[in-house]
Order: structure tokens, then C-alpha cells, then sequence
């Protein structure tokens, strides 16, 4: 992840996947970069702009002292048309839509955040082989640009338990913009409701979810780890 100035916003923001590839849009990274913008003395502001992916996105800072203990972020609008997402399929939109993957039958959902999402939800989330199964929804044939994607066990109408295959990455602990295509995902499919707010409980933590119609919020918290310097 790296920060650089910007002319647009109060910062600019690139991510790297670990085979190379670019991010996209993270949502969880812009927490971070937010927190550590505040608490460095960079940008001290309630609101601040980042730019990530030519996207200016908006976030609202909490804070514990002088320090920011969470972010609210402006996800912004889903995209739910299959040729912008991208998703070989027919239609208008993709929910709850039967397909095959590596010869087994899933009732998908798919929706881009400047990210292309595959959601499937699951009563099996817990021992979910995701090493197995994560590379062929990644890798299928309908995902041109390849695709995240959510497993997700609904636990009740505001609370979602999921696990995430991210393409590049692998498996990860946490996706802020993954949270929020499962959340979205949900109120699309009718387990969950517009305007409430939507615990999404990953490996890593949970997040809060909002999913508007127009907007969807993620509200998480931030924390710092450590520091370090890489020498080149």
C-alpha cells in the first residue's frame, strides 16, 4: 500500500496485491491510511478525500483522544450491471442466479465496488474448504477480470458471518469492500433490510455495515500495530 499527495484529495492511495497485481479498491486499507493521515499530524480533519483508483472517496473520523479510533467510509454506489462488473451473464442484474463452477451447482450473486464480487451464501462457512474451492470461482470462465469472492452464512436479519477469497491474495482475515458486497448481497436477496445497519463478522474483526440503495457506509474500527522500516 502505498500513500502519495494528490491534487484532488487530501491523499492519493495505491494497493498491490502479494502476485503483483493491483488491489483496486480496499476498504479496510482506507481505514488505515485515514488513521494514520490523522494521528502522523498529516490531515487532521473529521472528513477527509482519498483518491484510490482515480475513485475520490469520503470518510468520517471517530476519535479517542487525539487519536482515530474508527472511520465511517462513503463506499459509494454498486454496480449491478454484468458488463461493468465484469460477470459473463445475461440480464440486467446477477442475484441468486444458478451457475456451475468446476462442475458444481451455486446460486450466485455478483456486483462490483470498483472491485468485481461473487457472493454465495452458504450454511457450510465454518468448514468451508476455501483453498479448494476460492481458485475456481476466481478463476472461472464467466469472471473475465477474475473475481473476489464472499462465502456468507446469514445468522439473523442483522448479522452476516463471512470468509473471503480475494483474487491475487488468496484467502484473507478481512475485506472492507467484500463486507459490504455481503451485506449488499443479502438486502438483495431479501435476508437482510435497506437503511439498517448490517454486522458483518469476518476472521479479523467485525464491520458495520449500511446499505442505503443509493450509498453503502463501512464503519470500522482502526488500531495501530506497529512500525517499521524497510531497507532497499
Amino acid at each position: 500500500m502505498l500513500i502519495e499527495p494528490s491534487d484532488e484529495a487530501d491523499a492519493s492511495v495505491s494497493i498491490y496485491n502479494p502476485d503483483g497485481t493491483p488491489g483496486g479498491v480496499c476498504g479496510n486499507a482506507l481505514r488505515c491510511v485515514c488513521k494514520y493521515l490523522y494521528d502522523e499530524g498529516l490531515v487532521r480533519k473529521p472528513e477527509m478525500h482519498v483518491e484510490m483508483c482515480g475513485v475520490i472517496i469520503r470518510m468520517q473520523v471517530s476519535t479517542s483522544g487525539l487519536k482515530a479510533s474508527s472511520v465511517t467510509t462513503d463506499m459509494g454506489k454498486v454496480e449491478f450491471d454484468p458488463e461493468k462488473i465484469p460477470v459473463k451473464l445475461k440480464g440486467k442484474k446477477v442475484i441468486g442466479r444458478p451457475v456451475s463452477i468446476a462442475d458444481e451447482e451455486y446460486a450466485i450473486t455478483c456486483l462490483s465496488l470498483s472491485n468485481p464480487y461473487c457472493i454465495v451464501f452458504s450454511d457450510d462457512i465454518p468448514d468451508l474448504d476455501l483453498g479448494d474451492i476460492g481458485p475456481k470461482f476466481e478463476h472461472a470462465p464467466i469472471f473475465p477480470e477474475r473475481a473476489n469472492t464472499m462465502f456468507v452464512l446469514v445468522l439473523d436479519e442483522t448479522t452476516l458471518m463471512a470468509r473471503v477469497w480475494e483474487r491475487g491474495s488468496g484467502e484473507t482475515q478481512a475485506c472492507g469492500t467484500g463486507a459490504c458486497a455481503a451485506a449488499v448481497a443479502a438486502v438483495e436477496n431479501g435476508y437482510c433490510r435497506k437503511d439498517a445497519d448490517i454486522t458483518v463478522k469476518l476472521l479479523g474483526g467485525d464491520l458495520i455495515i449500511n446499505y442505503t440503495g443509493d450509498r453503502v457506509l463501512m464503519t470500522g474500527s482502526a488500531t495501530k500495530c506497529f512500525d517499521g522500516t524497510i531497507e532497499i
